[in-house]
């Protein structure tokens, strides 16, 4: 069994390039597999394997820019191919100036740019009352596999897309509580932050993401449906974060599939699938 690891944290990573390779040779030397991003704002990564390695690697991090959350789940499989540490401009890009999210290490506090966090337990009672617009700020290969329910999908192909799609849907409702989540809590942090520069006064935004919800909301309590796309082979998990043993991606195109696309006349192992054979579909 391997311990999955997905982390993000902003902080003031001035050394971020002296430290590509120590990281790289440290993830390699403990058998880890998976990547982390870093840049001068801090790093974003998912990584995989046993959990004395994995607290090896996380424990390095921390000496670096202090504490951060971690999303744990698990895998019956090593669900990455090789280690990665790549060099940003940005953790995550939106394509568009943010207020700065960084801390001082072992500054702690909160930063006032973002969002206003919500915990797991209180996201049912805010996406519950109608007057919330619930906003999912996932791509649409992501949202395919399942959504909260009353959530906006802007069926976007890539991060940066989500701005316009604002500008063009909810310029009107500034004043409105807007609840932000995405799957590990990184893209909420940068979308929130601008929606506030932007104007909009009172956005949320899940904290953890829907991997943290998944993992400690039960089922019979949870206002999820479907699946959670993750960035690794497991392609997805649902709730208590149980890898799927439904859920596919394309090798073509990459788009999620389900049970149903697969049997579609239009797709071909290893060639295509309805998505790539028909991107209108």
């Amino acid at each position: 069994m391997y311990l999955v690891a997905a982390f993000y944290h902003f902080f003031d990573f001035q050394d971020y390039r002296e430290q590509q390779q120590p990281l790289l040779a440290m993830l390699k030397s403990q058998g880890i597999k998976g990547s982390i991003l870093i840049a001068a704002e801090g790093f974003n990564g998912t990584i995989s394997g046993t959990r004395p390695a994995v607290q090896a690697v996380l424990e390095r991090l921390r000496s670096l820019g202090g504490e951060f959350e971690v999303k744990e789940s698990y895998a019956e499989k090593q669900p990455f191919g090789r280690a990665k540490v790549r060099l940003k401009k940005e953790t995550i890009s939106l394509g568009e100036p943010t207020p700065s999210l960084t801390l001082p290490h072992q500054g702690g506090g909160k930063n006032q740019a973002r969002g206003e966090y919500v915990e797991p337990k209180d996201w049912n009672a805010l996406i519950s009352d109608p007057d919330t617009i619930v906003l999912d700020t996932r791509n649409s290969y992501e949202t395919y596999l399942g959504t909260f329910e009353r959530a906006i999908d802007p069926k976007t192909k890539n991060f940066k897309e989500l701005p316009a799609f604002v500008r063009e849907t909810l310029a009107d409702k500034k004043d409105k509580k807007i609840a932000t989540f995405c799957t590990g809590g990184i893209r909420c942090e940068k979308f929130t932050a601008w929606m506030k520069a932007e104007g909009f006064e009172k956005v949320y935004h899940l904290k953890g993401g829907i991997l943290k919800y998944l993992e400690e909301i039960p089922p019979e309590q949870s206002k999820w449906n479907g699946e959670c796309y993750v960035f690794d082979e497991r392609v997805a998990v649902g709730h208590g974060l149980t890898p799927s043993s439904t859920a596919s991606s394309c090798t073509a195109c990459g788009h999620t599939l389900t049970p149903e696309d697969c049997e579609s006349s239009a797709h071909i192992p290893g060639k295509q699938c309805r998505f790539c054979a028909a991107p209108q579909a």
